[in-house]
């Protein structure tokens, strides 16, 4: 990912808070020379020697499963807050641009075998169910549900490198009031990134 150097976030703590909170994301690998990309659910987490891992998994009848193999590379995307900034905001005529957080993280895949699946569908639908007024566990589903599970791949993505971008018009610190003041007078995309530039300040 092009990131200018006044944009990247190498902040790792930081980049972890965000990949947990923004946990649904893009898996892409090449499927006979072409990228093939799929929406879901990559938790951070850690494998068993203790290094930083994503962990996911993807229905068998996905052709992108069928080029899941151990140790090939894959590109994960994650999308934060993003706003369009209109330059009119700006005190001097300028071009609009848009503002963004994402993080790209490239990796090598381990399939995971079917006691480890079953321990992080455990960890993800006990993560997600919390804040429901009545949570399901999977201990309390019936084998003839659970047989679905047969039907999906588990694995897990050491982690090679990250890129991380926060773009927030780092360059126009003096309209920073403005745009802020701008975004917080709309939805919850743009108050989110007037969240964000905020932090900017501290």
């Amino acid at each position: 990912m092009f990131i200018p150097e006044h944009y990247k976030n190498n902040d790792i703590h930081e980049i972890h808070s965000f990949l947990k909170k923004n946990s649904f994301g893009i898996l892409i690998n090449t499927i006979k020379g072409k990228p093939w990309g799929t929406h879901i659910p990559l938790e951070l987490g850690k494998n068993k020697e203790g290094k930083d891992v994503l962990v996911g998994h993807i229905a068998k009848a996905n052709p992108q499963s069928e080029h899941l193999i151990d140790e090939d590379e894959v590109l994960c995307i994650f999308n934060g807050p993003h706003s369009y900034i209109s330059s009119s905001w700006y005190q001097k005529e300028e071009v609009p641009t848009w503002n963004y957080v994402a993080v790209h993280v490239y990796g090598t895949v381990k399939i995971q075998k079917a006691d480890e699946l079953l321990s992080y569908l455990h960890e993800l639908v006990d993560k997600y169910e919390q804040n429901s007024e009545h949570p399901i566990s999977i201990n309390d589903m019936s084998k003839k549900t659970m047989r679905q599970v047969t039907g999906i791949i588990g694995f897990e993505i050491m982690i090679n490198d990250i890129q991380a971008v926060n773009k927030l018009s780092q360059g126009r610190s003096h309209d920073h009031p403005k745009i802020i003041s701008e975004l917080e007078k709309q939805g919850s995309a743009e108050k989110a990134i007037a969240e964000e530039m905020k932090k900017l300040k501290k």
